[in-house]
């Protein structure tokens, strides 16, 4: 099982990052949209 997941990291390791980035840019999409109201 452990080297069946280290293969799957290697193997995607490039769409990880761009998945990893696309989270990190939702969720600062979320916290702005939720910090919003009580700044206007």
């Amino acid at each position: 099982m452990l080297t069946e997941l280290k293969a799957l990291l290697t193997r995607s390791s490039a769409t990880l990052l761009e998945d990893a980035i696309g989270v990190a840019s939702l969720f600062s999409l979320l916290i702005a949209a939720l910090y919003l109201p009580s700044a206007l």
